[in-house]
């Protein structure tokens, strides 16, 4: 048996939109359909917004790429909606430093 390399990458939302529109939908199998439809209903940004947050949350404020990636799927609106997604990590995020990050995501919500 041969050994071949797999490697994992964590998507969001609307980056997942935006590869399965690229096939094309009418490549797309049963279950890809589904996806294509769940992600057109819950992105709540662009594809290159989505891009940019998830640089912008690991690189700028020091987020798992994991919880960055949970955080632009559900784009919270509060301090309070933002701290459940951090509540699993070990280090303590200072209030000032959430009020950033909630602002730099309502700054990035695409309005439906």
């Amino acid at each position: 048996m041969s050994k071949r390399e797999v490697s994992e990458n964590r998507v969001t939302l609307p980056q997942v939109k935006k590869i399965l529109e690229t096939i094309g939908e009418e490549n797309l199998d049963q279950f890809q359909r589904r996806t294509l439809d769940y992600a057109n209903r819950f992105s709540k940004v662009t594809p290159e917004k989505a891009e940019y947050l998830l640089q912008t949350l690991v690189k700028d404020y020091e987020i798992d790429e994991s919880e960055a990636v949970q955080i632009i799927n559900c784009m919270p609106e509060t301090i309070d909606e933002l701290r459940i997604f951090l509540a699993g990590g070990r280090k303590i995020i200072e209030t000032a430093k959430l009020n950033t990050i909630v602002e730099l995501l309502n700054e990035n919500r695409t309005l439906k």
